[in-house]
């Protein structure tokens, strides 16, 4: 097994069961596990956006991907121009 895979399942024991201590422990190296799968697949400035994400709350988020989609909805108007033509039976001569 990889060094991820042995790694998991300590934190998966140390959270089940265990101290404290044990848990803090294990949700520390858990997010330490996170921070290098993250910083070997992304780039420097997608792990900047990802960490502004990160501190905004739940609803804030909402909020900011609402005003977003709002700002950018395209609002379509249709407008007719109708051509005033003749009528051919006002001139009909016999």
């Amino acid at each position: 097994m990889n060094r991820f895979g042995s790694t998991l399942q300590e934190l998966m024991a140390a959270r089940m069961g265990g101290s404290e201590q044990a848990q803090q422990e294990a949700k520390q190296r858990e997010d330490e596990m996170r921070n290098s799968i993250l910083s070997q697949v992304l780039s420097q400035a997608a792990r900047a956006r990802l960490n502004n994400l990160a501190l905004l709350s739940e609803q804030g988020l909402i909020e900011i991907l609402e005003k977003v989609s709002q700002q950018t909805e395209k609002k379509t108007t249709v407008k007719f121009n109708r051509r005033k033509v003749m009528d051919s039976d006002e001139e009909d001569d016999d």
